[in-house]
């Protein structure tokens, strides 16, 4: 089961972006973050997905959900305007958004590219 962050959860695993502007990774591997929302179909649709890449990266990238309706504050730092928004968050290097339901294959090359895993 893939773990749901709140804000606080948050700054503690992937970082504080309420720390003006600051960059500062806290995770211990490379983060990918599905922001979410519980009605939408297209978000059902890809969560198996992400379910199995978290199996077939695990201890490699760290997957998280963000339920874009209760994490609202987090929703708008990432300007999260069209759900799923999914957060590609590097060791090194700043994060990158992609959007919509991305298959498996366009999210393992996104994995790849991002994460070099």
């Amino acid at each position: 089961m893939i773990e749901h962050l709140t804000k606080d959860s948050f700054k503690q695993k992937v970082f504080d972006y309420q720390d003006g502007g600051r960059y500062k990774f806290e995770g211990e591997r490379p983060v990918l973050i599905d922001f979410y929302a519980d009605w939408s179909g297209t978000c059902k649709t890809i969560a198996p997905i992400l379910e199995e890449l978290k199996r077939e990266y695990e201890g490699k990238i760290d997957i998280y959900k963000v339920d874009s309706e209760v994490e609202r504050e987090l929703a708008r730092a990432f300007r999260v305007h069209s759900i799923p928004t999914l957060l590609f968050v590097p060791m090194l290097g700043q994060p990158r958004l992609g959007r919509g339901a991305l298959s498996k294959g366009e999210l393992m090359k996104y994995v790849k590219e991002v994460f070099n895993v």
